[in-house]
């Protein structure tokens, strides 16, 4: 049973994140050859300022 995590800072419409999980779905049933319905994704939201890179925050940029 695949589960995934998939990390995105805020601001994905409602739209943007089922066409995600739908792609992810595809592409880990086609590839490790899991049944669907056995494919669990988990969408955690960050906010910007919970994340940065190179020492600065999103929050910042």
């Amino acid at each position: 049973m695949p589960i995934v995590t998939i990390k995105l800072l805020e601001g994905r419409s409602i739209e943007q994140k089922r066409a995600l999980v739908k792609e992810v779905t595809e592409a880990i049933s086609r590839t490790a050859n899991a049944p669907k319905e056995n494919i669990h994704i988990i969408l955690e939201d960050m906010a910007k300022s919970d994340y940065a890179t190179e020492g600065v925050l999103k929050s910042d940029i």
